[in-house]
């Protein structure tokens, strides 16, 4: 996904293209390669080189590569940003999140929860637009959202993505499951009230694969590290706040600021959160706030290096450079010397 989010743009500028895809997940940007040949775009417009840190130094450092972008946790987004840079490349570096939904009292209750269970265990978390905080206004909202949540998610089917009826599948790697686990231990020792643990779940047929069970936690904190750091796993944390202001000064204090949602009735309320919300993509009533593809998608803070976002208007500017020219062209009988600045044409 993340690619179709540059290489079109790119390559209707006028631009060849290079796919550096992750190690960890090589095959699909191949099919994609073959897709574009296949619908007749020549060799050497659209190319994919596979490898590590090593192939991503060759092209931030590489005289012909023009321009960098990248999706990807923040360390890697900052390093790629000042090393493309430090070598005259126009970089845009999109790197980690930690996406709120506030959940107002006045919400559509079952709405929300069926909204916050897709955006936060779809694709096992494992997406930068993954909702994993739930900001409940009030206690009377937060316990009933609690129980929502546990009856809903306790039944997800989670197994192999092409299982039928499957809801989640696993995790991308063993070393990814293991760190995801970590997180959630953590959580029981910071004090939060594990509600849902998926540590245990066991897929018959599928024991060796990399599965965790749907995760939640309750009386969350903002200073435990399950509600600073992004852990992109199917680990949701509910925190307890009063008010809208405390989710915004909340929300509007945390290093990452890609993505955030609200959900409520009120278009009062709405329209104050999205005015006052220090974050790059808001979404009302809307769980996954991604933009169309006119518009440009980005995060504020931690969560975006560099000065453009990805597609929309936004990448158009990214892959193009401004070019100014200004004319005068001399009448019959010449022009004389002028030198005052073209104001007047």
């Amino acid at each position: 996904m993340v690619p179709m989010w540059m290489f079109p743009l790119a390559l209707v500028c006028g631009n060849a293209f290079i796919l550096k895809p992750s190690e960890r997940d090589p095959s699909v940007s191949v099919l994609l390669a073959e897709l574009l040949k296949d619908a007749g775009l020549p060799d050497g417009v659209f190319n994919v080189v596979q490898g590590d840190k090593t192939a991503v130094d060759a092209l931030l450092q590489h005289p012909l590569v023009a321009a960098v972008s990248f999706v990807g946790s923040t360390p890697v987004a900052r390093y790629i940003h000042s090393e493309g840079t430090a070598h005259g490349k126009r970089v845009q570096a999109l790197g980690g999140a930690k996406n709120h939904m506030l959940i107002m009292p006045d919400a559509d209750l079952q709405a929300a929860t069926e909204a916050l269970v897709g955006a936060a265990y779809g694709s096992a978390g494992e997406r930068c637009m993954a909702i994993s905080v739930a900001l409940a206004v009030g206690d009377e909202t937060a316990d009933a959202l609690i129980e929502r949540l546990r009856a809903r998610v306790r039944h997800l089917k989670v197994g192999p993505p092409d299982a039928a009826g499957t809801e989640m599948g696993p995790l991308v790697t063993q070393a990814h499951l293991e760190r995801v686990r970590g997180y959630i231990e953590l959580g029981v020792r910071e004090g939060a009230r594990l509600v849902l643990d998926g540590r245990d779940l066991k897929v018959a047929g599928h024991e060796a694969g990399f599965f965790l069970g749907p995760t939640l936690f309750d009386a969350v904190r903002a200073e435990m590290r399950i509600y600073k750091e992004e852990i992109f796993g199917p680990v949701l944390c509910v925190v307890r706040v009063p008010d809208r202001a405390a989710a915004v000064r909340l929300i509007n204090a945390h290093e990452f600021a890609n993505g955030t949602a609200i959900f409520t009735r009120s278009g009062e309320a709405a329209r104050d959160f999205a005015r006052e919300i220090e974050v790059g993509m808001v979404g009302v009533n809307v769980p996954i706030p991604v933009p169309m593809a006119f518009h440009s998608f980005g995060g504020w803070r931690n969560s975006l290096f560099g000065d453009h976002s990805i597609h929309g208007a936004e990448g158009v500017r990214f892959y193009t450079r401004l070019k100014t020219v200004t004319q005068r062209w001399p009448g019959a009988k010449g022009v004389s010397a002028d030198f005052a600045l073209p104001a007047k044409q």
